[in-house]
This record gives structure tokens, sequence and C-alpha cells, in this order.
């Protein structure tokens, strides 16, 4: 019996020098590893720099950083995305998901800013005008504090009509342009027929308006009804 008290007291004299704390790590369970926050900024800013490659400017992104009172399971391959109506400019949000170990999706703000030149008005325009080019300019800013379909090329505007009246210095969107008939219902057109190693070229008689870039029909003289695209000229294109 008192080998057996001794034995104990021996046990509880050791116990502080290999550490309590130790002791209690053995008991609690393997904590699984968190997910680095920082990292996942970093995902969403390189998702944003490979989305508006292709733009043209001077391209500036700025990803907020994620909540960081978020808990989230370590992710072995997070993949950013794109949410439906999500912009490629201006604020927007940019989803994270992780689909193992663990599943859990996150989103992010951004700001992405686009500086480059644009097409404005170099003098009142007024509605079913014809745009020359003395009646435009180009000036630089932020897309991204502009209206959706802010042109950009001068050729999108010239030799087009405006729908709307515009104010000088006005931004010129598309939707406020029309493009001006080039093939009138009963007008003789010729059409191309081109394909791999051949062009034909035969009369026609236009069945449809249309303007420059539309799909108008037309019958040949044989009866036959074609399908081609209009151009300046009375020209209807047909690609095979």
């Amino acid at each position: 019996m008192k080998s057996l008290s001794k034995a104990l007291l021996s046990l509880l004299l050791l116990l502080p020098a290999f550490g309590l704390s130790a002791l209690a790590q053995t008991t609690e369970p393997n904590t699984p590893p968190r997910q680095d926050l920082g990292a996942l900024q970093k995902i969403a800013e390189q998702f944003m720099k490979v989305q508006t490659t292709g733009l043209s400017g001077t391209v500036n992104i700025a990803v907020e950083p994620v909540d960081n009172r978020l808990n989230l399971a370590a992710c072995t391959s997070p993949q950013a995305f794109m949410p439906n109506g999500g912009r490629l400019w201006g604020r927007t949000t940019i989803g994270i998901k992780c689909i193992a170990p663990s599943a859990w999706t996150v989103y992010v703000r951004a700001t992405v800013q686009v500086i480059a030149e644009y097409i404005v008005t170099a003098a009142p325009l007024a509605q079913g005008q014809v745009i020359g080019p003395n009646d435009i300019t180009k000036v630089k800013g932020d897309l991204s504090n502009l209206p959706n379909g802010t042109i950009t090329d001068a050729s999108q505007a010239i030799g087009r009509t405006a729908n709307i009246s515009l104010a000088l210095g006005a931004p010129i969107r598309q939707d406020a342009l029309r493009s001006n008939r080039v093939v009138q219902q009963g007008q003789a057109v010729r059409v191309v027929s081109t394909g791999p190693g051949f062009q034909i070229t035969t009369e026609a008689r236009a069945l449809t308006n249309g303007s420059e870039g539309q799909m108008v029909q037309a019958k040949t003289p044989a009866g036959q009804v074609v399908s081609g695209i209009a151009k300046a000229g009375g020209i209807l294109e047909i690609n095979y």
C-alpha cells in the first residue's frame, strides 16, 4: 500500500514537468485547417484580370478584403466566378466557391475602372440627323461611369442616324443611333455568293427593306428566293 501511494505521489510531482497543457491537448480532437481569407482576395483579383484582358484602355482593379469574420474550412481548389448579372467594370461582385472537402460559396466586392477613349458629340445633334466626321470627337475617361453601350470607335457612329436629340459633349450610345437603309423593297440588287474557291454574282430584286448588316430576302429572275446580308451599294452577301 505504501509503495502504491509513493508511486501516485511521484506521478503528481512529474505532471508540471510535462505540462498540463500537453496533457489537455492529447484529449482534444484535431481541429481541421481553416481557409486563408487573404488567398481568396488574390484569387478574385486574378480572376478579374483574366476577365478584363480584352478590354481596351487602362484597367484598374480593386478587390475589397474578404469579411474576416468568416470561418471557412480550407479548400483544395477555390474557384472564382461571375454571378448572374455581374458586370466586368464599375462596382461589381465576384463569387468564390469550394467543392471539396467542404462546399461553401462567398462573395466579394470589387471596383473595376476602365480608362479609355470614347465618342461624344462635337456639336448638338438633332433627331434624324445623319452623323458626319465633324459631328463627333473623342474624349478620355472612365467607361465604368458611362451608360452601357457607349461607343468607343468613330466608325460605329459616322454615317448612322440619331434616334434622339443629343446635347453638345454627350456620350453617344449604340441604341441612340440607327443604321441607314441600304436596300429598298423592290430595288434591283446584286447577290454575291462566296465560298471556298468560288464567287458567283447574280441579279435579283429585293423583297424586304434592310439597313447595312441586316438580313434581306431577294428573288432571282429564275424565281429562287435567297437571303443575304445587306451592304452599301445594293449588294447582298451570301457566305458559304
